[in-house]
């Protein structure tokens, strides 16, 4: 069974609600202008291409990064972005999404081509592509994952604690009000309320107003349900596979029949996860809530993003030097001025076990 077979009897079991695959992808709309925000996130996202660019090519022996993503430095409202944006479109429904690197045994690089192939037309360098060993997405967040999850641990602690200490004191200072017929189904709701259920419980805050045991009682359900929401928050950094490019990359697995891996850059560490396992992650609905969510990304559009715990993938880099960083000044038409940062230098520092682990490469090949 060739690697396409493999992925295409993956997404048999993917449910339509998430991706449907009968379905052409929408088509999307061009946008129309840039923000400084927006600016910002594609300058972190090019940074991290060009830390893991780096990374392997002044790690590997055999191995050879190139750099192949359709990029572009024109951003919306400038002088022939639409016609870009078009150009990228259309590839989108002829080969797929192009990941943002190739790795390429040392053999098989073509030095004519050179180290960056992402402006050369697809019909050129289509059998040169299916030589590669694997194509890698690559995905910044703008977070230190360790400071992240320690902070998350203590958050979590923190509210479960006051919500564990204000049930207690609802039932032990308001019983009185709570027999009341109208109210009594207040107490078997708190007396459910424990550790492993806040998580998942739900109610409506009263809203008692006509004396002041029912206020104060009616303000510490406020203070309950307030902690219960700050529990149920997704406490995890995520690998962030966009619902519309699922059917995209699968489009270029079909067309070069290439591994295809996510690698998620924080500034402190890099993971990685396979596509493969992306798809046998969302195909199993028992997830769902538990190691991947699905959401409007308000970041990116409010474009749909599958969010999958960081890590259910493996360390790819142990440790990350943060780049150097500055502020630019971009001229737009009519005079309109956007300010950004863009990132400069910066080192991941390889796990080289666990990259040739994802990679299915021999240890000592790398």
């Amino acid at each position: 069974m060739t690697y396409f077979q493999k992925i295409r009897e993956l997404t048999k079991g993917i449910p339509a609600e998430l991706v449907d695959f009968s379905q052409p992808r929408d088509l999307a709309r061009t946008p129309t202008q840039a923000s400084s925000n927006f600016i910002t996130n594609k300058e972190q996202g090019d940074w991290a291409e060009n830390l893991v660019f780096r990374a392997i090519n002044e790690t590997s022996k055999n191995f050879i990064a190139v750099k192949y993503g359709k990029s572009d430095n024109l951003v919306a409202g400038e002088d022939g972005f639409d016609s870009f944006y078009q150009e990228f479109q259309n590839e989108l429904d002829t080969i797929g999404k192009r990941p943002d690197l190739l790795i390429f045994k040392k053999t098989d690089f073509d030095i004519n081509f050179g180290f960056d192939v992402s402006h050369i037309p697809h019909d050129e360098i289509t059998e040169y592509v299916k030589k590669a060993v694997a194509g890698i997405e690559v995905r910044s967040s703008a977070f230190l994952i360790d400071r992240y999850e320690e902070a998350m641990q203590i958050k979590t602690e923190k509210f479960t604690e006051i919500a564990l200490e204000t049930k207690d004191k609802i039932l032990a200072e308001f019983q009185d009000v709570l027999s009341h017929p109208s109210r009594e189904n207040y107490i078997d709701l708190l007396n459910n309320i424990t550790a492993k259920t806040l998580n998942v419980t739900d109610f409506k805050v009263p809203g008692w107003r006509s004396s002041e045991r029912l206020i104060q009682l009616n303000d510490l359900f406020k203070q309950l349900k307030s902690a219960i929401k700050e529990i149920q928050k997704r406490d995890y950094l995520s690998i962030t596979p966009k619902v519309e490019d699922i059917k995209v990359v699968y489009k270029w697995i079909e067309t070069f029949n290439v591994p295809h891996f996510y690698f998620q850059v924080f500034f402190d560490k890099v993971y990685g996860i396979s596509f493969e396992q992306i798809l046998q992650i969302i195909s199993n609905t028992d997830n769902d809530g538990v190691i991947f969510s699905v959401e409007s990304d308000t970041k990116n559009q409010n474009k749909t993003t599958i969010k999958i715990k960081s890590k259910e993938g493996i360390e790819i880099a142990s440790k990350v030097d943060e780049p150097n960083h500055e502020s630019v000044r971009k001229e737009m038409d009519r005079g309109r001025l956007l300010f950004y940062v863009t990132f400069k230098g910066g080192t991941a520092y390889l796990d080289i076990d666990n990259l040739t682990k994802i990679l299915e490469i021999k240890n000592g090949d790398f």
